[in-house]
């Protein structure tokens, strides 16, 4: 798969937590390696926007802790799922349950997720399905690629409206 690296046909957690792939972003999806190029700089600054609004706001009220993007998550196991979004909320009675080393093991309470250009409705569904599966109670969805966070229409069976 990459030049002088040796994959088994199922990855876990600990096998991805070792890898060093420079410039690139990795998910694990059922032990499988899903590698991502590095999210445009909107996309960055859309993600940067939402999480320090909400971390401001999680931390004026003693809510929890709001992790930055890319801040992998195990959210199943044997075959491991390390799923990363780009935005994630832990309440503050589950906070303890994240490492101070490796991905914690649980879903977070809220994430969000930029839609990328080339994301398909498929793909994004059932990234979300996984989510709310392993316990996640609201994923949002936005878009750099129009403003708010309205899906185009026709393309996706679901819409969220911004301002």
């Amino acid at each position: 798969m990459f030049p002088g690296m040796k994959t088994a046909s199922v990855l876990t957690a600990a096998d991805v937590e070792r890898m060093s792939l420079p410039g690139k972003q990795v998910e694990l999806v059922r032990g499988r390696l899903v590698v991502h190029e590095p999210p445009g700089t909107r996309h960055g600054a859309i993600a940067a926007t939402l999480g320090y609004h909400l971390s401001d706001y999680v931390r004026r009220q003693g809510l929890g802790v709001v992790l930055a993007q890319d801040t992998g998550f195990k959210i199943t196991s044997d075959p491991d799922t390390v799923r990363a979004p780009d935005v994630a909320f832990v309440r503050r009675e589950r906070a303890n349950r994240i490492p101070a080393r490796g991905y914690a093991e649980l879903a977070p309470d809220l994430l969000a997720e930029i839609l990328s250009p080339d994301d398909t409705p498929a793909e994004v569904l059932a990234k979300v399905a996984e989510w709310l599966a392993a316990g996640t109670k609201l994923v949002w969805l936005g878009s750099a690629a129009v403003r708010g966070a309205r899906l185009p229409p026709g393309r996706w069976p679901l819409s969220a409206r911004g301002e």
